[in-house]
């Protein structure tokens, strides 16, 4: 399921409604649906693509994220993406996106969206995000693996980071 800029069901989530928005981050495809997509993606050598991984930050560190914030986490991203690229979930408070393109583009879209984070206005919620690219040879667990590892690292580093994954020399 891609969730993109012009899908219907997004723009009919008011934003002023808090539970029609709360409700729109349970559109978003799982993790599994996330692992299947990047399974289809790697399968095709010819396309280029990038997984980037954003997770939320709270300065409170409490747990669970609320449901309205989630949904508003969604609308963002979905409104912010391209028509191919693809919005699914990674875990709780992240959020996985298959980015067609060269990491370069990846890398300056993941630093957009980061730093779009604040304008929700949700009192010290921030974000960061981990990137790997789709490299041919990898299967769909490996690639999600790193850029969850990368999105570790930029957590530890600070809202605002974004770190793309490397293989050490």
């Amino acid at each position: 399921m891609t969730i993109g800029p012009s899908s219907p069901t997004l723009a009919a989530a008011p934003a002023d409604d808090e539970g029609a928005v709360a409700d729109v981050a349970a559109l978003v495809p799982s993790r599994q649906a996330l692992l299947s997509r990047l399974s289809e993606q790697l399968a095709t050598p010819a396309s280029t693509a990038t997984l980037m991984v954003i997770g939320l930050l709270r300065r409170d560190d409490g747990w669970p994220t609320a449901q309205t914030t989630l949904g508003q986490m969604t609308v963002l991203l979905a409104g912010s993406l391209r028509g191919e690229d693809w919005l699914g979930k990674a875990g709780p408070g992240e959020f996985a996106v298959v980015l067609a393109g060269p990491v370069t583009a990846a890398a300056q879209a993941a630093a957009r969206l980061v730093a779009a984070v604040s304008t929700l206005g949700v009192p010290e919620l921030t974000a960061a995000a981990g990137i790997a690219p789709l490299t041919p040879g990898l299967e769909a667990p490996e690639v999600l693996r790193r850029a969850l590892a990368s999105l570790t690292a930029a957590r530890r580093a600070g809202a605002g980071t974004v770190i793309l994954h490397r293989e050490p020399y």
